[in-house]
């Protein structure tokens, strides 16, 4: 392992939000020169790149500072690049993130703009919230697998929009109208699965659901509220889970499901909070889950907290 570089290191998505962030990329690290950030950067070639340079960046370079450029999911894949390696404490690791994205979902919870300026701004200031990390354990081909998440993961409906999102990307499409559409005709097509949920060993639900979120934080989905109670330093995930529910009461709910007063209104809603859930299906392995875009096989799923695991730069409120 090399010596500590007290350089940033900024990981650039050029593909996301639709490849805005590759167009803005030349104005954004002109700011950052601007600001008088100190930085190498890296432009990221294929999904799964940014996990492999930031863990290589750390054990091989000495890295302990990241700028995230792009959505949710590049978030995603820097985390993951600093959880799998084992050479430095993750807290002694600090992250800020740029949102560029289709979702921009975790900047939410923090009130963090989209503003370029302002947002280096706040980068510069270097505000430190010692922010929870989601574990998730699932089963790939029999084999477990491991991803962790910043914001939230979600099953059945939430993976099922995902994947439908995913596609639109890829084809160059996207907008907030154009994922509401999406999330109506996965209604339309969806498949109701019967699902077991244990919160820190006890088995509180065994029921078909529409959808079940898992988060640090309170919004997923281009702004849904669907974890409203969500603090992200408290050591505690929050779960909602949505039983079966009308097309015609999803929609009259909308606006509450992006206010999160959804959790309140609607009785086929509940919400629980543990350190450990575990989540079965029937039939087995019939469920896949989604983490910050990534669509993920299979069912089992076990999440657990990892307390004040990593510093994130986030606006100062004082």
């Amino acid at each position: 392992m090399n010596e500590e570089n007290t350089k940033w290191l900024v990981v650039v998505n050029p593909m996301a939000s639709v490849g805005k962030c590759g167009k803005d990329w030349p104005e954004i690290k002109q700011l950052l020169v601007k600001e008088g950030f100190e930085f190498d950067d890296v432009l990221t070639e294929y999904p799964g790149h940014a996990i492999e340079i930031v863990r290589n960046a750390i054990i091989e370079k000495g890295y302990r500072k990241f700028i995230s450029v792009g959505g949710d999911g590049t978030n995603n894949e820097v985390i993951n690049g600093i959880f799998t390696q084992e050479v430095v404490p993750t807290t002694e690791i600090t992250m800020g993130a740029l949102p560029i994205g289709t979702g921009n979902d975790w900047r939410r919870t923090f009130d963090i703009p989209i503003d370029y300026p302002k947002v280096i701004k706040i980068l510069k200031k270097g505000h430190v919230f010692v922010h929870d990390i989601g574990k998730l354990t699932y089963y790939n081909d029999g084999d477990s697998q491991v991803r962790y998440f910043l914001n939230a993961a979600g099953t059945g409906l939430d993976e099922m929009v995902c994947d439908a999102t995913n596609l639109m990307k890829r084809q160059g499409k996207g907008g907030a109208m154009r994922y509401l559409l999406g999330i109506v005709k996965c209604l339309m097509n969806y498949k109701y699965v019967r699902l077991q949920l244990e919160i820190d060993g006890e088995k509180v639900l065994d029921d078909y659901v529409l959808s079940l979120s898992v988060g640090n934080c309170r919004y997923i989905g281009g702004g849904m509220m669907m974890m409203p109670n969500a603090v992200p330093d408290d050591g505690i995930l929050d779960v909602t889970v949505v039983r079966q529910l009308s097309m015609l009461k999803f929609i009259a709910n909308v606006k509450n499901i992006y206010s999160g007063a959804f959790v309140k209104k609607i009785k086929e809603v509940q919400t629980y909070r543990g350190k450990k859930i575990r989540i079965t299906s029937n039939p087995p392995h019939s469920l896949k889950v989604e983490t910050e875009g990534e669509n993920l096989n299979n069912s089992p799923f076990d999440f657990e907290i990892l307390p004040k695991a990593i510093n994130m730069i986030v606006p100062d409120k004082k």
